[in-house]
């Protein structure tokens, strides 16, 4: 047996890839967390279609999980993989043009029999026509070294066929010295009460290790040390996961319970899923029949008192639209959690896009704002939503929490937070009748009074139909009409006094300022980083607040020659700066359902600096 030799790395990217029930998903989220647990900084891409089983073998069924780890810190899934497990021809053909020059290939050979080349359109066998040449190919049967695993347990050929993951699993595990454990007890608690399937897993993940041990065609395995974080307890998380967290959190400190009513829609359910197992936290969650009747049951727990959360995505705060205008008039606390998908309509369920900006910011009948509030990363959607909910409480208006399908189902380290040093955001509630009215406004803040249903001597009614000043009876005066308006308009533009000022990444001032907000986070300090360790000026802003902006937002732009904004979308952000600002912003735009790379923005970058020079 050939030696074998070990070689250090800074960093690493690697893409699963194979049908959409190959498992690809878990397979990588397995990965993640043992890297995690490593010590590695890292960040994720799960990609796959929409469908919940796909035709096999088809192009358009293929599932795809990225991660990007390492010693250093880690913004983005990477723009190129390093290695490709490929599962099928189709996993290859799909994802091939993700690979590095003199990348890896792990090709399935089982996966490229002549079914699946046609189903696939390939004329000739990659594999065989020396077509990977600048690739390095290593040719691995896993479908047959798993069955060879689990020949003696007379299993369908279904339950063996679905083991082939954690070949392939066991099989990197080995090669990036990651240790199973952490799998094998996952693997035990997930099928504790389906013995034969934690057995079958179990062999076949250590079959696939001790065949990177000891077989000749692997003869280097890498090592990627830990990355120099700030000191903390750490856990990796979604960017749902750190949105449920967050949004208890924010009850818990608000001292009130927290009721979420939604309707399950992609990618936002995984809110719903995970909120639904913590009832000991004071959270009830209600799966309700349709997006309005999710909404308006949230808004009415705020009547009762509670913190009312919705979740969704596009198509359903589409369907929001009039509870959401019901709640900017009746100006009760409601966060709206939109975790953005491809659009129009039904779109691209399953990819990602930052098009509901404008949707959010103006989305509804008559003049009805509210504040929005945007997450960068997966780790930032717990502190983003927490903010949200504070200002929510504190200001009594709906306020919009914008994620993305990128950020919702992408993972990074998440430094957890001390719970005691938490800021306290419980209201005041109205508890003495004397002098109540339901719309006398707080000097500052301009918000109403909260007063709960039931307590003594402060009935009052609210509604849609426009309130008369102070008292809340329905007034169909013109001049009421346009000072409640203005009051409402007013009340959101004083948030702007309770935020922090923007705050810039690089010189103050300078040749350029890349502008962006939401999940561009990664790409544009990845790109912008690349750009100032060849020596050349360019700087950063990145907005979480959306409406109001930052106070300094304008004197900070107005310091730059250009201002280049990268949106996933057709140049929201972009528009919505150009008019309030009058600076000729320049448009970077991406609408392909997948986030940007940063050699996207870097290039853009390297273009405007040249043509300022």
């Amino acid at each position: 047996m050939s030696a074998k030799t070990t070689q250090k790395l800074d960093e690493v990217t690697i893409r699963f890839a194979g049908d959409s029930g190959d498992g690809m998903q878990l397979t990588g989220t397995q990965f993640t967390n043992t890297t995690a647990l490593l010590g590695n900084d890292l960040s994720t891409l799960p990609d796959y279609p929409a469908e919940i089983r796909a035709p096999q073998g088809t192009l358009f069924g293929v599932s795809g999980f990225q991660i990007h780890f390492g010693s250093r810190e880690i913004h983005t899934p990477g723009d190129q993989c390093d290695v490709l497990v490929a599962m099928n021809a189709a996993a290859l053909k799909v994802n091939l043009g993700s690979l590095v020059d003199g990348g890896a290939i792990i090709a399935n050979t089982e996966g490229f029999n002549d079914k699946n080349l046609k189903l696939a359109g390939y004329t000739a066998n990659p594999l065989k026509d020396r077509s990977l040449g600048k690739y390095q190919v290593y040719e691995v049967d896993i479908s047959k070294l798993t069955a060879l695993a689990l020949q003696d347990m007379n299993l369908s050929s279904k339950i063996v066929d679905r083991s082939k993951n954690f070949f392939a699993l066991g099989m990197m595990y080995w090669m990036y010295d990651r240790p199973v454990d952490s799998t094998l007890e996952w693997i035990q608690k997930k099928f504790a009460n389906k013995p034969e399937i934690m057995e079958a897993n179990t062999r076949v993940l250590k079959a696939g290790w001790n065949y990177g041990e000891t077989t000749e065609i692997f003869t280097v395995r890498y090592l990627v040390g830990p990355a120099k974080l700030a000191p903390g307890k750490y856990r990796n998380i979604t960017g749902n996961e750190a949105t449920a967290w967050g949004l208890m959190a924010a009850a818990r400190k608000a001292n009130l319970d927290l009721f979420l009513g939604s309707y399950p829609i992609t990618p936002a359910s995984d809110i719903l899923h995970e909120l639904s197992i913590y009832k000991h936290f004071g959270v009830k969650t209600f799966q309700a029949e349709d997006e309005i009747a999710g909404v308006t049951s949230a808004l009415g727990a705020s009547f009762g008192g509670a913190l009312g959360v919705t979740t969704t995505s596009g198509p359903g705060i589409a369907l929001k639209t009039e509870a959401l205008g019901l709640a900017t008039m009746v100006e009760l606390p409601l966060v709206v959690c939109n975790i953005q998908r491809g659009g129009p309509s039904t779109g691209l369920p399953t990819k990602t896009e930052q098009a509901d900006l404008l949707q959010a910011l103006y989305g509804r009948n008559g003049e009805a704002p509210i504040p929005v509030l945007a997450a960068s990363t997966p780790a930032d959607c717990f502190e983003t939503v927490f903010e949200a909910c504070r200002i929510a409480i504190k200001f009594m208006t709906p306020v919009i929490f914008l994620s993305d399908g990128y950020l919702g189902n992408g993972s990074e380290p998440w430094l957890i937070p001390d719970y005691d040093k938490m800021p306290d955001i419980s209201p005041t509630f109205r508890t003495n009748p004397e002098g109540f009215l339901p719309y006398l406004r707080d000097e500052v803040t301009l918000s109403r009074p909260w007063a709960i249903p039931g307590t003594a001597g402060l009935e009052h009614r609210i509604g849609g139909l426009e309130k008369q000043h102070l008292t809340g009876n329905v007034s169909y005066d013109p001049q009421n009409h346009e000072m409640m308006i203005k009051l409402r308009a007013d009340k959101v533009e004083r948030i702007a006094n309770d935020i922090p000022l923007a705050q810039v990444d690089g010189d103050a001032e300078g040749a350029l300022i890349v502008a962006g907000w939401g999940s561009t986070y990664g790409a544009i300090r990845s790109a912008v980083s690349r750009i100032r360790d060849t020596g050349k000026k360019v700087s950063h802003v990145h907005l979480r607040y959306l409406n109001p902006l930052p106070k300094n937002l304008g004197e900070i732009l107005y310091k730059f020659k250009n201002v280049l904004v990268p949106e996933i979308n057709m140049g929201q952000l972009s528009k919505l700066l150009r008019a309030k600002y009058l600076v000729p912003t320049i448009s970077l735009n991406k609408v392909q359902g997948l986030p940007f790379k940063a050699m996207e923005i870097e290039n853009k970058i390297e273009e405007i600096l040249k043509g300022s020079s």
